[in-house]
């Protein structure tokens, strides 16, 4: 299973951020037809060539996973890089009880939380770290800044709803699944963020749309014009 260890490579170059306005990237067309259980359990005995598969299939998603979740392209980088190696090291653990990547975003998460542990213990124990800038929002256009923004004021579990169906494109079952909820809280969450989120994005587009809209200079009355001299012209 080392064999696989050198497929391994994240970078920025590689694998661009996903601004929030974007539609979630269209997988990589895979090699093979097998399925992605079918790949983990080829892996787990031996095959070096189909945890090579799953990562072609899942390197994208995974980096936008923690890009969407993260201020710091290379804290998502060195994250992604973080799940496939706890995926490679609990090859031999699988089993096949839910779909792999509700397995494989468990992962995810269990990796993000311990990340925004250290961050808390880091900031609490030796200051506020400085802003780092951020070039997907550097990149992004107004309107996908609204969304972010706009996201960002939602509860902490309905945006984790929002972004693992709108994103990540889990099915209901998936999230209740990955984030321990009965179903039915996962779809009335859903709706509740998507309409908190129209909500909060429809008073900043028009107030956008106003700030666009040049204001009309006050008429002049042909009166007025003829009794005041107009600059550069010589009566």
């Amino acid at each position: 299973m080392q064999d696989a260890l050198p497929a391994l490579v994240l970078n920025s170059e590689a694998i661009p951020p996903i601004p929030m306005n974007d539609t979630p990237p269209t997988p990589a067309c895979p090699a093979s037809s097998a399925s992605d259980e079918h790949l983990m359990l080829a892996f787990s005995k031996g095959s070096a060539e189909s945890f090579n598969e799953l990562f072609l299939r899942y390197k994208q998603p995974v980096y936008g996973f923690f890009r969407r979740r993260t201020a710091d392209p290379s804290h998502a980088e060195e994250l992604a890089q973080e799940a496939f190696l706890v995926l490679l090291r609990a090859a031999n653990r699988y089993e096949p009880r839910a779909l792999f990547r509700t397995y494989l975003y468990a992962i995810a998460f269990k990796i993000l939380r311990a990340h925004r542990r250290k961050a808390a213990f880091r900031a609490t124990f030796f200051g506020q770290p400085k802003s780092i800038p951020d070039p997907a929002q550097q990149d992004a256009t107004e309107s996908g800044l609204w969304v972010r923004r706009a996201v960002e004021k939602l509860d902490s579990i309905d945006r984790e709803i929002l972004l693992l169906r709108e994103f990540e494109q889990l099915s209901y079952a998936e999230i209740a699944d990955l984030l321990h909820l009965p179903l039915n809280t996962v779809r009335s969450r859903l709706f509740r963020a998507r309409t908190a989120l129209r909500n909060l994005l429809e008073p900043a587009a028009a107030a956008a749309s106003n700030d666009a809209t040049p204001s009309a200079e006050p008429a002049t009355s042909p009166s007025a014009a003829q009794s005041s001299p107009q600059k550069g012209i010589r009566l």
